[in-house]
């Protein structure tokens, strides 16, 4: 949302433009600041809301979209404001959680379009939910049929986003209300590409057209640069510096992003299948959950609920010792984009979240794909099955793939297949090509810039 508000104000055709990025108090930290941004770029914090009824349990999306719900009369007001200002309010721009919000939009005559941060394949799958919700009776995961949208790859009922998979669960009624509240946006800003995603595009423009959906603006994608100082050179970050040492394209980096964590179990098949494959590896370790797949979201990557102890105590005996020669397990924050841009990096294990995916094509890695929550098991399939930019590692042992564990040789399998087999060599040659897509699409030419310039130039006639 930052990177989206700072090309807005950032757009060369004459006319200037503001942005307030909306955070809520209920999931904000201290640290997180946008100091890096242009001043035209400021921020408005909506007041806390009471959570204290919903029960301990209550899913992370439950929680958030309840936080969403509640803020509306906030959001209103916060509006309402800045439509009292002499500058007024051009766009209405929520993300894909806050798509309630776009009632208010509407209500005041504002236009609004929704930011969908992942690809055009898994905001289809949402905005497809109210039909599937309909139209079944079953549990999704046991769909007999796979889900095919148009231009889109064929997704199993099991693949669809985590919210979605118990009818039972309050998130679930959250969901299918949230996936109407998206039709009301005026259009929709995706953080893909044409390459990326050219025949979901395609197919997304033609029900556009017929007035199926609003339409959608393929802008991306919006990644991280590399930093070129500030956190990671201060620190000369022990990892670039391991790295350093490293062959080239001989290193598979393993990170399942800041909120993903593995099981204890999973977590000890990992280490041996990484220590079976024999190929060299960077490892960002997480405490285990046996519980949430995405407990780092909660504070379990800084030691919180283990007593301050290390990830690495939940290793197998002896793992790091033995690895020292050609592993490196490391339980800090790194420099991700730096890494990824590393000669020494030949692959990335990924749970496929979209903001590392797209660093990854960025850096021209391809991927072993881990998905664990949210979208993350669209993502893989899409960029497994359609794309090639990936592999898939799946569980073997349990029908329900979000309850089973990969074993140990299949890790030591995927790993050596990625980096030094044939169909590695087929991933690798496609994140060459989409490297390069990424960098055009925001060429003087590129159709990621001219969506972004037809979007915003409807935005700057409407405020003119």
């Amino acid at each position: 949302m930052a990177e989206l508000a700072r090309r807005v104000v950032t757009h060369g055709d004459g006319a200037e433009f503001t942005a307030t990025l909306v955070t809520y108090t209920n999931f904000s930290a201290a640290e997180h600041s946008f100091t890096t941004l242009p001043s035209s770029v400021s921020t408005a914090v909506l007041p806390e809301v009471p959570l204290v009824d919903l029960p301990a349990d209550a899913r992370v999306e439950t929680r958030i979209l309840t936080v969403i719900k509640r803020a509306l009369p906030h959001i209103r007001g916060l509006l309402r404001s800045l439509l009292a200002t002499p500058a007024g309010v051009a766009a209405f721009v929520p993300d894909v959680f806050g798509s309630w919000a776009l009632e208010v939009s509407a209500e005041l005559g504002i236009p609004g379009y929704m930011f969908y941060t992942s690809n055009l394949t898994s905001m289809h799958s949402i905005i497809y939910i109210p039909q599937l919700d309909k139209t079944t009776a079953c549990e999704f995961r046991d769909l007999p049929e796979p889900v095919r949208l148009p231009g889109c790859v064929p997704l199993r009922g099991a693949d669809l986003a985590d919210p979605l998979q118990d009818r039972t669960d309050p998130v679930y009624s959250l969901v299918v209300e949230l996936a109407n509240k998206c039709l009301l946006a005026d259009g929709f800003i995706v953080n893909t590409f044409d390459a990326m995603e050219h025949e979901t595009i395609a197919a997304f423009n033609v029900l556009s057209d017929r007035g199926v959906y609003p339409p959608a603006y393929a802008v991306g994608p919006f990644v991280r640069t590399c930093s070129g100082g500030g956190e990671a050179q201060a620190e000369e970050h022990r990892c670039l510096r391991w790295l350093d040492e490293q062959p080239d394209r001989s290193v598979l980096y393993v990170c399942f992003g800041s909120g993903g964590t593995l099981s204890t179990e999973q977590m000890a098949e990992l280490a041996a299948g990484l220590e079976a494959s024999g190929q060299r590896f960077l490892w960002v370790v997480r405490f285990p959950s046996d519980k949430d797949r995405c407990a780092s979201f909660f504070g379990g990557g800084h030691g919180h609920g283990h007593g301050g102890d290390s990830p690495l105590g939940y290793l197998p005996e002896g793992f790091v010792e033995r690895s020292r020669g050609t592993g490196l397990a490391v339980t800090e924050w790194v420099p991700q984009v730096e890494i990824l841009n590393h000669r020494a990096i030949s692959g990335f294990l990924s749970h496929c979240g979209w903001n590392s995916t797209l660093e990854a094509v960025a850096a021209g890695v391809p991927m072993l794909a881990w998905p664990l929550y949210a979208e993350q098991r669209v993502n893989a399939v899409m960029l497994s099955e359609r794309v090639g930019l990936a592999l898939a590692v799946r569980p073997r042992d349990s029908r329900n793939e979000n309850d089973g564990v990969v074993s140990r040789e299949e890790v030591a399998a995927a790993v050596t297949e990625l980096i030094v087999e044939a169909k590695g060599g087929a991933a690798r040659e496609k994140a060459r090509e989409l490297r390069e897509a990424a960098a055009a699409a925001w060429g003087p030419e590129g159709p990621s810039r001219s969506a972004f310039q037809a979007v915003v130039g409807k935005w700057k006639k409407a405020a003119s």
